[in-house]
């Protein structure tokens, strides 16, 4: 097998440019994420009325600390920046248990799972999920871990 060159990765690069082969977008906010508008939702589905401690953030944006009660949820709404570098995080405790973890970066994997839109994550018993709507299923998405931080 020859060793890929710059002229291998041109050429590579401009036919997925014309025929990007490994997706087939049925709508512009596929091809060019920046024009989703995209909603983050936190869900508290935990068991025996326990609350859920959240406080979510990106490096602009401090969302605050909130306490939701079961069954009630968290969302905001955002675009991702020019360089597609937005990046969102939350802390969510309940009790003697906790656990942090991005909820929202650039990336193919988390925008399929996420319709292009909404991704929402779920605080279970046993960790937080992310809905996986091309599969209508939770995806388990972080373990609690022991003690509050």
């Amino acid at each position: 097998m020859s060793p890929i060159t710059k002229t291998h990765l041109l050429v590579l690069a401009f036919a997925i440019a014309i025929n990007p082969i490994w997706c087939s977008p049925s709508s512009k906010s596929e091809v060019f994420p920046e024009f989703t508008k995209w909603h983050v939702y936190v869900v508290n589905g935990l068991n025996d009325n326990q609350t859920l401690l959240v406080h979510c953030n990106s490096k602009e944006d401090d969302l605050g600390i909130q306490n939701l009660s079961q069954g009630a949820n968290t969302t905001w709404s955002f675009r991702t920046n020019f360089v597609h570098s937005t990046l969102f995080g939350c802390y969510m405790s309940k009790a003697n248990a906790h656990a942090a973890l991005k909820v929202f970066w650039q990336d193919i994997y988390l925008f399929q799972k996420c319709n292009w839109k909404n991704c929402i994550y779920i605080a279970k018993d046993d960790g937080v999920y992310i809905k996986d709507f091309p599969n209508d299923c939770d995806v388990y998405a972080k373990k609690w871990e022991d003690g509050r931080r």
